[in-house]
């Protein structure tokens, strides 16, 4: 009498990775037949017919699956992409907020705050004008607390703040048909750039959940202020002194670090030892993936430039060239043995 509500709850469950309904599915079908029969022989023929699943149940079980293909407390390490994408997209938050402080530093220096010589014209002029510039700062800002927020496990609060953060150059684009204004701000645009690097890490934040394990906070807030020093103030060095011929594109510039911390990463790779060495090889691998991708959208740029097409080439050559060297650690993490299954965080368990 229950075969066909049992059946459409079937359905729901095969959301679910296949290792954990071999291990639960019994369990939750009959939890969730349970929260409907009656014991009446009548009701529970009308019950089976008419019933179930609700649109609750079906939002629990599509939670439930996400947190477990994405790697919550208890999953196999088959399932390492969930680490993997939460430290990917703290890496990209990284450089949100690293670009934060190349907004936040200079317009610091311009007004003598940090009692420093007066700032190089070229760089005085690149600070942004106009109608958006208190936005601009504000987005600086947000991705800075958004960052923090990940690091110490504020999760919903970074979300929601993520969330509105990209709206801004959202609507810098939309409106570039109409003023013929583009989107020159370093944080507002272009369209790749805005859907790569904001809009995907945004709706990845979906990897940060309860379940999820934390990781130590103070590597990634020291790297906060080592990216800025050790990347971008050497880049804005170069600018200062005229030798901006030198600074490589931003997608170019993300090719250039996601190939050098796959060759960073390689020697501990490749020795197969410390904990972590295969998601930090995913992570590189969807960070590279991420670069590549934007690199090549951002060829179309330079056709009526054949050097600068041949450097975006060479570059995604030595992306690839360095790639190569951790996937092997990738696919060893991706082959290893299941961990046991956690019990069923759902909520008809």
């Amino acid at each position: 009498m229950s075969a066909d509500l049992e059946g459409r709850y079937r359905r729901v469950l095969r959301l679910l990775p296949g290792w954990y309904r071999e291990q639960w599915e019994q369990d939750m079908v009959a939890a969730f037949l349970d929260s409907w029969l009656t014991g009446d022989p009548e009701a529970d023929e009308y019950i089976c017919k008419a019933a179930g699943p609700g649109w609750r149940e079906v939002a629990s079980v599509a939670v439930l699956a996400v947190r477990l293909y994405l790697g919550g407390a208890g999953t196999p390490r088959r399932y390492a992409w969930g680490q993997a994408v939460r430290r990917a997209v703290l890496a990209v938050v990284l450089v949100h907020a690293a670009l934060g402080l190349v907004a936040l530093v200079p317009a610091a220096w311009v007004r003598g705050v940090l009692g420093l010589p007066p700032l190089p014209a070229n760089l005085v002029n690149a600070t942004p004008r106009g109608v958006w510039p208190a936005v601009f700062y504000v987005v600086s800002v947000a991705w800075i607390v958004v960052f923090v927020g990940l690091v110490f496990g504020r999760y919903r609060t970074a979300r929601a703040l993520a969330a509105l953060t990209i709206v801004p150059s959202l609507v810098v684009m939309l409106q570039a048909p109409f003023t013929g204004v583009g989107p020159a701000l370093p944080l507002f645009g272009p369209w790749a750039a805005w859907v790569l690097l904001s809009l995907v890490p945004v709706l990845a934040m979906v990897a940060f959940h309860r379940g999820a394990p934390t990781g130590p906070a103070r590597p990634w807030l020291l790297a906060l202020p080592a990216g800025y020093l050790l990347v971008f103030f050497p880049l804005l060095a170069l600018q200062a002194t005229g030798n901006s011929a030198w600074v490589p594109d931003f997608s170019g510039l993300c090719c250039i670090l996601a190939a050098l911390a796959c060759l960073a990463h390689t020697p501990r790779a490749w020795s197969r030892q410390g904990a972590g060495s295969g998601v930090w090889s995913l992570t590189l691998i969807l960070l590279a993936a991420t670069a590549g991708v934007y690199r090549i959208i951002s060829i179309a740029d330079y056709l009526n430039d054949p050097h600068l097409i041949k450097v975006g080439l060479a570059e995604l050559l030595i992306l690839v060239a360095a790639v190569a060297l951790v996937a092997p650690d990738a696919a060893r993490t991706q082959a290893a043995t299941p961990a046991p299954p956690a019990h069923p965080h759902t909520t008809a368990a």
